[in-house]
């Protein structure tokens, strides 16, 4: 069976309470029930992460492949534009990242439309909600 983590990054912990408009009103657990619905329908077993501080994102990271996990699906929130540490955490290890963002991050702020980590991840999804987290783990699945 094929495993993967599903990471999210700053904020993601306040969704359903944190920008409705932007982001949604469900919440992150809601979220996770969805994934964890659709890992079911696929047949694939996912963990879950999700953290404010950087470090134990990266630490995510590797512990996925030092756990022989087949892959991350990863929403890096705030840190996609700012976090070299992250990008690198990715460059790392050999495992495909798919990064997932609920809002068009192109639609936004100018600040929001380069991403350090989507350079080196295997796929960008952006504007889909929390659809986009399901293709991704389609995605990783085939």
């Amino acid at each position: 069976m094929k495993r993967f983590l599903i990471l999210n990054g700053p904020n993601l912990n306040r969704l359903g309470k944190r920008e409705p408009g932007t982001y949604g009103a469900q919440t992150l657990a809601e979220l996770e029930a969805m994934i964890r619905a659709e890992a079911a329908a696929l047949g694939v077993d996912v963990r879950f992460c999700q953290s404010n501080h950087e470090g134990v994102l990266v630490d995510a990271i590797h512990e996925a492949e030092d756990d022989a996990l087949d892959g991350i699906v990863f929403n890096p929130a705030a840190y996609t534009h700012t976090s070299v540490a992250l990008r690198d955490a990715i460059s790392a290890v050999k495992l495909p990242v798919v990064e997932v963002h609920i809002s068009n991050v192109h639609s936004r702020e100018e600040f929001r439309h380069r991403t350090l980590t989507g350079a080196v991840s295997r796929a960008v999804i952006s504007g889909l909600g929390f659809e986009g987290y399901l293709a991704a783990l389609r995605f990783l699945a085939k």
